[in-house]
């Protein structure tokens, strides 16, 4: 059936704008119409609006366009006005210093985690998010926090999606999400020892935060080169992450009520 509502082309634009990436940072029109699967004639119109707009700037010595700075004029009055990062910024900052591990704030993306705030005290850390990366959702723990804080439906939606956009990812990371669900159930967490990196261990939690219509967002602390065991990560570093969760939670609740009222 179609859908007499949906923008194409500006969809399609962007898929133009999503194709650029920290490992390709500069693209031209060839090797944008591989990884959209354009017809040329498309990119090339696409990219010549984009970078008149100046969301995308030539580079002209190699006929290839990088990101401009429209994309991130976008993206600030969204990071400034989440008021969640500023709530939940001294809570993570005592998080990190109790547990010396990395902390960050993420939330619910399309199909994927998007860091919107992060706390870098573990040093060894070397694929610490930046703000606004991505991560997988079903291979991380802070993934599996936000899918499992959605209802059954958003959360079956999601997973259908996987499952058609990814469908071989999906086969092979679909265990993870079934098997964090039945541990979330018992320790009101969710645990990954090396699932997405095998290096890395992380612990989160969901945030149950503003109304219904804020977007899902989760807390979670990373370690690299960790040797703790289940056990002494249990002792040692949830009941600091539960602290954190509670605070963040209640500052959240006084601000909507007040807000309500």
């Amino acid at each position: 059936m179609i859908d007499r509502q949906f923008a194409i082309n500006l969809s399609r634009g962007l898929e133009v704008l999503r194709a650029f990436n920290p490992a390709d940072q500069l693209l031209g029109n060839r090797e944008l119409c591989e990884k959209t699967s354009l017809p040329k004639a498309t990119v090339s119109r696409l990219t010549y609006t984009l970078e008149k707009l100046g969301y995308l700037l030539k580079v002209d010595r190699l006929q290839k366009y990088r990101l401009g700075p429209g994309v991130l004029m976008l993206g600030y009055p969204m990071l400034a006005g989440m008021e969640i990062r500023h709530l939940a910024r001294p809570h993570m900052e005592k998080l990190a210093s109790k547990t010396k591990w990395t902390v960050n704030l993420g939330m619910l993306g399309r199909l994927e985690v998007v860091y919107i705030d992060a706390m870098r005290l573990d040093r060894r850390n070397f694929l610490k998010p930046d703000i606004g990366s991505s991560r997988p959702l079903l291979t991380t723990s802070i993934g599996r926090a936000l899918l499992l804080s959605s209802s059954e439906k958003d959360q079956l939606a999601i997973l259908n999606r996987l499952k058609i956009t990814y469908p071989i990812q999906y086969r092979k990371d679909l265990h993870h999400f079934h098997r964090d669900k039945i541990f979330y159930a018992n320790n009101s967490y969710c645990l990954s020892l090396g699932d997405w990196e095998s290096k890395v261990y992380a612990v989160a939690v969901p945030l149950r935060v503003g109304s219904s219509d804020d977007p899902a967002v989760a807390l979670n602390c990373t370690l690299s080169g960790s040797k703790l065991t289940e056990l002494k990560i249990h002792k040692t570093i949830i009941p600091h992450l539960l602290e954190a969760k509670h605070n963040i939670e209640k500052d959240s609740g006084r601000i909507f009520i007040s807000r309500k009222y």
